[in-house]
């Protein structure tokens, strides 16, 4: 079996690796050694990736005790200079110990188990089977934070069997075998197989970013360290270009942008208002007409456009109307209070190249025939 030197110093990422055997696989070549630091996908953390002798590696998995590195190109037997991508194994393990941190002290305060863990490139997801609120999650937080200050020693071991059978200790499933526990002192003890960091203060910040319900319970994101940091720049970056756009200091942009909702909000009641008044004059314009009555337009809002279909309606056999473009293609809504139109959409749509259909008093849909020809149509037409 291969030797998991991963486990006697999660900190390892250069090293000198024995090559037993390289296999041509469908997904290219696997390389086994005799020991390795490049930690497998498990545990909900995805696998490392580096080098060996040069060639760069792309997954880890491990099968039948053996640890099996897909590498770009083979690679004879023989010793070769190792390198694990530092700086994406130390982020995974910041998150991974934090969530531990999180979720053990979540486990303490409110009795919930993780019942769900994935760790993407950029932050994690937990899932809790109990439902928490913001509050209680804040609270959480802010203990997790406080146990990162104190840079309480985190202990990865294998325990003896009947030691095992007297640990309390947390764990998504039954576990056979060899179980490796993690433990925070005095804050989780947990089955994981993943490296870890030696003392929470390796961790760094600690931050919620989400919660939703999910399956009875709450799905968390979260970010920790570097990761924590990154998220951070980007809103603030955010932050800075919405200040300089609505003219208002960083801490004054809600207040700032409920401002600029309330504005919009008046906008638009008074656009549709306006909208509503033109699509009225456009009616009257309109004299009765046993034929059709067929407009184009491209100003009017939607309930406008209803509503002007619908004047219109009442003075001829069918009201036509199409908001757009011969350029970016035609919305129709046609009306009748005479004319069946869900009989009638197969022949029109036939007519505008189009598509749509509803009930028998009013259809919508899209066409792209140019307006020449859609106006020809209605002119020529009788329902």
């Amino acid at each position: 079996m291969t030797e998991k030197l991963y486990y006697r110093d999660s900190h390892l990422f250069s090293f000198e690796g024995e090559v037993l055997e390289c296999c041509e696989t469908k997904r290219g070549f696997e390389l086994r050694l005799a020991a390795t630091a490049f930690f497998p996908e498990g545990g909900g953390q995805s696998a490392d990736t580096g080098t060996i002798g040069g060639v760069r590696v792309l997954d880890v998995h491990e099968r039948g005790g053996e640890i099996w590195h897909l590498a770009e190109r083979a690679l004879a037997p023989g010793l070769y200079p190792c390198a694990v991508d530092a700086e994406q194994r130390l982020r995974r393990m910041q998150n991974h110990s934090g969530e531990h941190v999180f979720s053990g002290i979540a486990h303490r305060l409110y009795g919930v188990e993780n019942v769900g863990f994935h760790m993407a490139a950029d932050c994690m997801t937990i899932d809790f089977d109990k439902d928490l609120g913001w509050e209680e999650l804040s609270a959480v937080e802010q203990e997790a934070n406080l146990v990162v200050r104190a840079n309480v020693p985190v202990r990865a071991f294998f325990p003896g069997a009947e030691e095992l059978a007297a640990l309390q200790y947390r764990s998504k499933k039954e576990l056979e075998g060899a179980v490796r526990i993690v433990e925070i002192a005095g804050v989780d003890r947990c089955a994981c197989c993943a490296p870890h960091v030696s003392a929470t203060g390796e961790i760094g910040l600690i931050k919620l970013l989400t919660a939703e319900r999910h399956r009875g319970g709450v799905r968390l994101t979260l970010v920790c360290g570097m990761d924590a940091l990154d998220d951070y720049r980007r809103k603030q970056q955010s932050a800075t270009a919405i200040s300089g756009l609505l003219s208002a200091r960083r801490d004054e942009i809600t207040p700032a942008v409920e401002r600029l909702l309330e504005s919009e909000s008046a906008r638009k009641e008074r656009l549709s208002a306006l909208s509503m008044g033109y699509a009225r004059l456009l009616a009257e314009g309109f004299a009765p007409s046993e034929g059709n009555i067929c407009v184009f337009d491209e100003l009017l809002s939607d309930a406008a456009a209803r509503e002007l279909v619908n004047l219109l309606s009442e003075k001829c056999a069918v009201a036509a109307l199409f908001l757009g473009s011969d350029e970016t293609g035609w919305h129709y809504i046609i009306g009748s209070r005479s004319v069946d139109l869900r009989a009638a959409a197969r022949a029109i749509n036939a007519a505008v190249s189009g598509r749509g259909g509803g009930r028998s008093e009013m259809i919508q849909g899209s066409a792209s025939a140019p307006a020449d020809t859609i106006r020809a149509w209605f002119e020529q037409t009788h329902f």
